[in-house]
């Protein structure tokens, strides 16, 4: 099913073979001038566009901006470049967001997630404050011998404009040979610039990058690339709330991929603070080379808070740890209270379900078992445990819904930010029970979501794959003891053990034990368990299926 929304529907037929085509090269736009960008017209980027030292770029809400594969002008790929003191003030709605695309789009859903590369991406230098030697650097593609692609200085208060209900589609082409772009770079750029309701889908590289600053981030959306979804470095200490990531099976690497500064023991290190995230992997058995959730290194900091890390590949988490002799490393930030995970959800790990098999491990550092990272995920809230996300698709099936079930334990609970920047929500991830990403994005237009959540109940979700079944225990509510069937479509080893709600085995019914194809039946002794609600999982190599049990004395 591929759905188009209304109102968007509308607007596009209304202009189709109407609209002029307007061709936007780079001495079109100079500095100290103000540009309008109207939705009545289409522009098409050809080459390397620079919007240059004090020149402002205003684009109607509605506007599409086409970005040509096979420039004119000699450069690799076409792309949009907002330099130091130039501003773009691109102001979407939700009815009528804009949309930054290839000239190969019909704006209709004929491209899908794996037609990337198709352009470049959007690329905007502030003078906020990086983690170079210099204080400044060139920004990534760009020829060394371009003056306009600097970034870097000393106000981290610097205003670039603003980005609001805009979707970046199909971008990431080689800006020089080798190197591909992000669908939104992010170099320098300082907190008063206002970012809200920004999509990157497709994008052939990262999703969003940012190098050094200190903006602000609600409403981020990562679907679908080729490389990471949310990728820091240089010393970014900013901030961000509702962030969704979710990657395809075939290509994809981590979620979020984190770095301090360069080198790592330059100043500052990136130490920005993270809440209501949202991020789903390529999945248990994907080709995709999906590491981790999570990979800290090169002496990050930063925090993660009242967020969902679910369905990846390999592990949970990495915090880069190096001998001490070899200088700074991101688990001194983890020790030092820099660097901080707290109150999240991790669920559906390649690796395992337990927080030993979810964390990497560097045999050679200071902790080498994992233990001292295990031991901050225990006392700092966290849980492995089912947060119970409405549906998990990565196909354009209308089966895609990143709000949270009705009774979830994630839907409540989560302690808010003291910091004004943060809405005070008490609900983890990305998503409560609206789903805001409706409506504006390509992940909408493409058919991938789903209105109705389809879950009634937690004891209903996760029950049945491929021919797997893991049927409701009997009696639930139980005091001393619970019996469960389960059915395999295949011989398989089956593990079958019963979690807390902090992610705790504290019943193992089956370890890898091998069964024919068939149905079985179980009895569980609960012994002295305490009252409350547990999680009971069925997990082979093929599938993780859980239920819910409920235990009263």
């Amino acid at each position: 099913m591929r759905k188009i929304y209304p109102l968007i529907l509308l607007f596009l037929l209304s202009f189709v073979g109407l609209q002029a085509q307007i061709v936007i090269k780079d001495g079109d736009l100079v500095g100290g001038q103000t540009y309008n960008w109207t939705k009545n017209n289409v522009y098409q980027l050809d080459g390397l566009v620079f919007l240059e030292d004090g020149g402002v770029l205003n684009i109607e809400s509605g506007t599409v901006i086409q970005g040509l594969e096979s420039p004119t002008s000699g450069d690799n790929t076409s792309a949009l470049i907002i330099t130091r003191n130039a501003k773009i003030n691109a102001v979407g709605t939700a009815s009528e967001p804009i949309i930054f695309t290839s000239e190969l789009d019909d704006l209709t859903g004929s491209l899908t997630a794996d037609d990337s590369g198709l352009w470049g991406g959007i690329v905007i230098l502030g003078n906020g404050v990086i983690a170079r030697p210099a204080g400044e650097d060139q920004v990534e593609g760009i020829s060394s011998m371009e003056p306009r692609a600097r970034y870097g200085g000393t106000n981290d208060d610097d205003d670039s404009g603003s980005l609001k209900y805009v979707s970046i589609r199909h971008g990431g082409a080689e800006l020089a040979p080798g190197n591909e772009i992000n669908g939104l770079t992010l170099g320098g750029v300082g907190r008063g610039t206002e970012i809200d309701y920004v999509e990157v889908f497709a994008n052939s590289d990262d999703g969003i990058e940012w190098f050094g600053g200190a903006v602000e981030i609600k409403h981020l959306i990562a679907a679908f690339c080729g490389d990471d979804g949310m990728d820091w470095d240089f010393g970014w200490r900013g901030k961000g709330q509702y962030w969704f990531v979710i990657q395809g099976t075939e290509v994809g690497n981590n979620a979020g991929e984190h770095d301090g500064a360069s080198p790592d023991g330059q100043a500052p290190f990136s130490n920005p603070t993270i809440y209501n995230a949202t991020y789903i992997g390529s999945g248990l058995n994907a080709t995709a080379d999906n590491e981790f959730a999570l990979l800290m290194r090169d002496n990050t900091g930063g925090t993660y808070a009242n967020s969902i890390f679910t369905s990846f590949k390999g592990k949970a988490i990495s915090i880069e740890d190096l001998p001490a002799a070899s200088g700074v490393d991101s688990y001194g930030n983890l020790l030092a209270g820099d660097l901080v995970i707290q109150n999240n959800y991790w669920w559906e790990f390649g690796a395992g379900n337990t927080l030993d098999a979810i964390v990497d491990k560097y045999a050679t550092g200071d902790d080498p078992t994992g233990a001292g990272v295990i031991a901050h995920l225990s006392n700092h809230g966290n849980k492995l445990a089912n947060p119970f996300v409405c549906g998990i698709s990565r196909q354009p099936d209308g089966k895609l819904n990143p709000t949270l079930a009705p009774g979830s334990n994630a839907s409540e609970g989560a302690p808010v930010a003291v910091d004004n920047f943060y809405d005070k929500v008490t609900y983890h991830g990305a998503f409560g029970d609206v789903n805001w990403a409706s409506g504006w994005t390509a992940l909408d237009l493409y058919g991938y979501f789903n209105e109705q959540c389809e879950t009634t109940s937690t004891k209903d979700v996760n029950t049945e794959s491929n021919g797997y079944i893991l049927e409701a225990n009997y009696p639930n509510p139980a005091r001393t003891s619970t019996t469960v069937t389960f059915t395999l479509p295949q011989q398989d080893a089956v593990s079958l053990g019963l979690f807390d709600q902090s992610g705790r085995l504290v019943i193992t019914q089956l370890q890898s034990t091998s069964f024919p194809a068939g149905q079985y039946t179980q009895l569980i002794q609960l012994g002295d368990l305490p009252q409350g609600t547990y999680i009971l999982t069925l997990e082979t190599d093929q599938v993780r299926l859980s239920r819910s049990v409920v235990v009263i004395n």
